[in-house]
């Protein structure tokens, strides 16, 4: 009676998720030998356009998700009903089936039928509403991110993601800015554009019309980026053909380096401290110059345990380069942020470095005329700093004079 009984909820389940009317389930009231275990909660997702059911195994001191497909969902469903769990309620949209076993191991199953209907949601808790939209975009299609009715395609997931990530980054630090507002933007190394055109579409849609310039190298690049805006009708985006430390331009407002490889991201800085940029956005890639001046000082501290070995020397020096980075950019009148961010989910974490002008100081001959009290602290921390790991320079001190 017992198996009769789960046999007929777990073919009701069935028919409820293929005739997709399932709104939910909850599992509760356990007694099996599973520790700490007290309820499960089931619902419909799509992950990566692939119907899937999304588990909660909820324990009395965490959760646990887990995603499932349709057949093996039903499975653990079962396997759960018929060791551990002795109340069963699934809810359709229109109907509330519920099975429970009673202390006796009577197990009974009765449906109500609801008063309003329900509706199946179908994503992780409520949908995201992303600032770059996949529909009607002319340039996220021409870009192979969505097709022709702005479906994002499915290897372009993680892209779309990075793409809406990258704007909601930047738009953040721009209401930072005094004047909440820029005028003219430069994205060093802009690569196919997918950052370029997107912020370039934010700007557009809060009111501020910006000058764009995307910079890159590669000639096939830059005529295919060209193509596209003309055609999407951007008309003060533009990318030139260039090299991070040959671009030449005094009117920057915000300056971008993404994964600008060792010290072209010192360059990158280089030349929006020049420009007196009001924000520098960074994702540095590679740390090599440093790395080699630590290998080749030497130097003898409390690390030493730790950078003898290759992978703690690498780690070592991109803190390294990277503070010292954020130093040189406090030095000329910028606060400064270093956070973590995930750029795609089959990369690991990057560091973003960020400078917001906070003080006007220009730099003049190279060197600043007078220095103040914080810029000769911090000279000194620099100082200090490439004395104890044996840093005899840094590329972007080099390039400022300091």
């Amino acid at each position: 009676m017992e198996i009769n009984q789960i046999t007929k909820f777990i073919n009701h389940l069935r028919e409820a998720m293929q005739q997709e009317v399932f709104v939910k389930l909850s599992l509760g009231n356990y007694k099996g030998e599973e520790q700490q275990l007290k309820q499960i909660f089931v619902k419909p997702v799509v992950i990566k356009r692939q119907a899937m059911f999304a588990f909660t195994f909820r324990y009395q001191t965490k959760d646990i998700f887990k995603n499932f497909p349709f057949e093996e969902a039903l499975k653990v469903i079962n396997n759960y009903l018929l060791d551990g769990f002795n109340v069963a309620t699934l809810f359709t949209t229109t109907e509330e089936l519920i099975l429970e076993r009673n202390q006796k191991g009577v197990v009974k199953l009765r449906s109500n039928q609801l008063k309003d209907v329900k509706t199946v949601v179908k994503t992780h808790d409520k949908e995201k509403k992303r600032l770059i939209a996949a529909v009607d975009n002319f340039y996220l299609s021409a870009l192979g991110v969505t097709d022709g009715e702005g479906t994002v395609l499915k290897h372009a997931q993680d892209k779309y993601r990075q793409i809406n990530q990258y704007v909601e980054i930047l738009s953040s630090l721009i209401k930072e800015l005094p004047s909440k507002s820029i005028c003219d933007v430069v994205d060093m190394g802009s690569g196919k554009g997918y950052l370029t055109f997107a912020l370039y579409d934010y700007l557009q849609q809060i009111g501020q019309k910006a000058n764009v310039v995307g910079v890159e190298f590669r000639k096939d690049m830059v005529e295919l980026c060209n193509a596209i805006a003309q055609k999407a009708k951007f008309d003060q985006l533009s990318f030139v053909e260039g090299t991070i430390d040959s671009y030449e331009n005094q009117n920057i407002d915000l300056l971008i380096a993404l994964h600008a490889c060792d010290t072209a991201t010192d360059d990158a800085i280089y030349k929006g401290i020049k420009a007196d940029a009001e924000l520098i956005v960074v994702a540095p890639c590679c740390h090599k110059q440093v790395r080699r001046e630590i290998e080749k000082g030497k130097a003898k501290n409390e690390l030493s345990f730790l950078t003898k070995h290759g992978i703690f020397l690498e780690r070592q020096a991109e803190m390294v380069t990277d503070g010292l980075r954020a130093l040189i950019l406090e030095y000329f009148g910028y606060k400064t942020k270093v956070f973590e961010f995930v750029s795609d989910v089959h990369t690991p974490k990057n560091v973003m470095v960020v400078g917001i002008k906070s003080k006007k100081l220009k730099v003049k001959s190279e060197k600043l005329d007078v220095l103040s009290e914080e810029q000769n602290t911090i000279l000194q921390k620099i100082k200090e700093t490439k004395a104890y790991f044996g840093i005899d320079y840094h590329h972007l001190e080099r390039l400022l004079g300091l």
